[in-house]
């Protein structure tokens, strides 16, 4: 009876320091934890996940790299999170090594999305009985508030002002020479459709080199308008051919 009275005294003596023993299995102490957070997935670094200490509720943010550096016990717990990724609570390891960087891994969440159909309405417009503009020959870049014509003289009786500002606006001059020359690029631009180096040469029968000699030479005389139709222009080339060649201007 007394033996069995002796062992309860000793086990009630006892357990206090076994729970205390078990509480403190670790024995708290401060750390400076470095790690790095990736995706399970792809093993890509999480950048900006949001790191809480559950003991002080303070806590950190990764940088971009998926970097990040707390102070903390070796005992607190940390709840990790990051925008579609699972949130992570978390240990730091009994073996944790303070110069190493810990590598935190997160699974990344996965959405299911039904297929969804779009369909728009567009109201119409109701364009009956709305007047359309006036046609304009001059490009919008060269509208102005004066003339698209010389003015009559009559013009400077009953607007004196706009037609004193054709003859003497710097503006309206300058138009008006854009203009001229816009139409010469025009009239050039369907005229080389008529002539050309490549009917030169199949009017001619010359080669590459002799073409650009020939229309060197026949440019000079100036004597094809660029208002010329495509019947004037063969005709032209192949009579100023033959005078090419009879001054022995041709390369052989």
């Amino acid at each position: 009876m007394k033996s069995f009275t002796y062992s309860i005294l000793v086990a009630f003596l006892t357990l206090p320091v076994l729970l205390f023993a078990q509480d403190w299995e670790i024995d708290p102490m401060p750390i400076r934890l470095k790690a790095k957070i990736i995706s399970i997935g792809d093993g890509m670094p999480v950048p900006y996940a949001h790191i809480i200490n559950n003991r002080t509720h303070g806590g950190t943010t990764s940088n971009s790299g998926g970097f990040f550096t707390i102070d903390m016990l070796n005992v607190d717990s940390l709840v990790i999170s990051a925008m579609g990724f699972t949130k992570l609570s978390f240990n730091v390891p009994s073996g944790y090594n303070p110069d190493s960087i810990l590598i935190i891994s997160l699974k990344p969440m996965n959405f299911a999305i039904r297929e969804v159909t779009v369909e728009g309405k567009k109201n119409r417009v109701n364009m009956d009985g709305i007047p359309s503009g006036k046609p304009v020959d001059i490009d919008p870049e060269l509208r102005g508030d004066a003339f698209n014509e010389k003015p009559p003289v009559i013009a400077a009786l009953f607007n004196p002002l706009s037609y004193w500002q054709y003859y003497l606006s710097k503006k309206e001059r300058r138009k008006r020479a854009v203009r001229e020359a816009m139409a010469i690029e025009k009239n050039w631009e369907m005229h080389s459709q008529n002539y050309n180096k490549e009917i030169v040469m199949m009017l001619t029968g010359m080669d590459n080199i002799q073409a650009d000699d020939f229309m060197v030479w026949f440019n000079a005389l100036n004597v094809l308008p660029y208002t010329s139709t495509e019947y004037e222009v063969r005709a032209s080339i192949r009579k100023y051919f033959e005078l090419y060649k009879r001054e022995g201007r041709l390369k052989k």
